[in-house]
């Protein structure tokens, strides 16, 4: 069995999933700090080099799983593996927040989309090889274009 131990917390300014945007055209630019636990701030050393990081983070407040859901953005279902819902098999969220300034065990970043006091699990430096006119949205593009007609 895997037990994950937190590295720290998020400090956001939402309190409740409803605040958090969701749904096609959701834009997360709130800021926040990631808190990280004492114990764990030489595992910061050189992260300021980074615009961006990918946070790993628990879905603490999610009960339950769902493997097949429709998602705010779209009125199809689909499966758990191909949205982001929080009611998943291990709950585990992953954000991609930009970097604005570290104060010691805190890390200032802009795009948070957690509630506040969310554990933190991992964090890792955004980068990618993966050309933009390579990438494929698969439903959510679909989803995006039926919008629009």
């Amino acid at each position: 069995m895997l037990t994950l131990q937190p590295i720290g917390i998020v400090h956001s300014p939402y309190q409740d999933t409803a605040q958090v945007p969701k749904g096609l055209g959701a834009v997360h630019q709130a800021e926040g700090v990631l808190e990280i636990f004492a114990q764990f701030e030489a595992g910061l050393t050189d992260i300021e080099g980074f615009s961006h990081l990918y946070v790993l983070w628990v879905f603490d407040r999610a009960g339950g799983c769902e493997l097949i859901g429709t998602p705010p953005s779209d009125n199809r279902p689909h499966g758990v593996f191909a949205t982001r819902s929080p009611r998943r098999p291990n709950p585990i969220g992953l954000t991609v927040v930009t970097l604005l300034r570290r104060d010691g065990c805190n890390l200032h970043v802009g795009g948070v989309d957690m509630l506040d006091g969310t554990p933190i699990v991992d964090i890792k430096p955004y980068l990618s090889s993966v050309p933009p006119e390579e990438l494929r949205r698969g439903w959510l593009a679909e989803a995006e274009a039926r919008r629009k007609h």
